[in-house]
């Protein structure tokens, strides 16, 4: 069975993490240092935050990195148990490593509750000599602030396309795949700095295609093209909704493709509509109407075609 491509290629030391050149150097100090303050990662998902983690351990404890790391993950066991029971034990264990001290990392800790995040400062404060804890997060503003002044923050940063294209070619060399470099790109447009989105992706595009291509990748996205997507909005626009409406309904009926896919990618388009700009934006209001009611619920045919009947109702004003 084939290694999935994101722990297969996932860097191993600090100098390997893809775009987060700050991060790194500061991390890199605490490394020459031998010591670590309690750490919290903010980032969106796919940054490298879990990585990082792992990379610090490793380059602090060598072989013997895994005895002396712990990873939990909040969304998993979200309250004040996880934090009185797991955790805690695991911190009041002494450490059999030179350095004194071992890493728990909590993955997800955005999730907890205020309560279980007040219990967790407390362990944090009772176990510092033998525990250095690095909570990830996706958002810091939902981390407790006695948490937040009791660690080091480092924020992670989307990765570029740029970053992200250069790293997917060099696991389709290593891989001996071809590929066109257009295809990459769209796979970086996709991904929105998630670079593990962005190399699942590829890897499923790679199992059914011997050449990384523009359509492999959509096919493997599940998603419809950009082109698509500015067609049928032209359609709408210049008042041809019926084209507009079969197009649609063919992603949505005969494809599959989600509701919410669609919405992705009609915005993504929405930059390329040769249309006023203010126009652009009262389009934008909208689509993000549309993308709230799909994610609350609504039928998303129904509201994928009021938001061609909107379209169609500006190009008659």
């Amino acid at each position: 069975m084939e290694d999935l491509w994101i722990e297969k290629y996932r860097p191993k030391k600090l100098d390997e993490i893809i775009g987060q050149q700050v991060v790194v150097g500061r991390l890199k100090s605490y490394i020459s240092q031998k010591n670590i303050p309690h750490l919290l990662f903010s980032g969106p998902p796919g940054t490298g935050k879990t990585t990082t983690a792992m990379a610090l351990a490793r380059e602090l404890f060598g072989e013997s990195w895994k005895e002396n790391f712990l990873e939990l993950n909040a969304s998993d066991d979200r309250g004040i148990k996880m934090v009185r029971e797991t955790i805690k034990e695991y911190s009041r264990i002494m450490p059999s490593n030179p350095l004194g001290f071992k890493i728990l990392f909590l993955d997800e800790a955005d999730y907890m509750t205020d309560e279980a995040q007040a219990a967790l400062r407390r362990t944090m404060e009772n176990f510092t000599k033998t525990t250095r804890f690095i909570i990830s997060c996706n958002y810091s503003s939902k981390i407790i602030e006695p948490i937040q002044s009791r660690t080091a923050i480092f924020r992670f940063k989307g990765i570029s396309g740029e970053d992200m294209v250069h790293a997917l070619e060099n696991i389709l060399k290593k891989e001996g795949k071809e590929y066109e470099k257009t295809s990459l790109e769209v796979i970086a447009e996709m991904a929105y700095g998630d670079m593990r989105k962005a190399i699942n992706i590829l890897q499923v595009a790679a199992t059914y295609s011997e050449r990384i291509t523009v359509n492999s990748i959509y096919e493997a996205a599940g998603t419809v093209h950009k082109e698509w997507a500015l067609q049928v909005m032209n359609f709408a626009l210049k008042g041809d909704i019926s084209k507009a409406k079969a197009l649609l309904e063919d992603a949505v009926i005969k494809q599959g493709i989600s509701g919410q896919d669609i919405v992705e990618q009609f915005h993504r388009s929405l930059y390329d509509l040769t249309i006023a700009e203010d126009l652009k934006a009262d389009i934008l209001y909208y689509l993000g109407e549309i993308d709230f009611r799909i994610s609350e619920g609504a039928r998303e045919l129904i509201q994928l075609e009021s938001f061609l009947g909107y379209l169609y109702g500006k190009s008659i004003k």
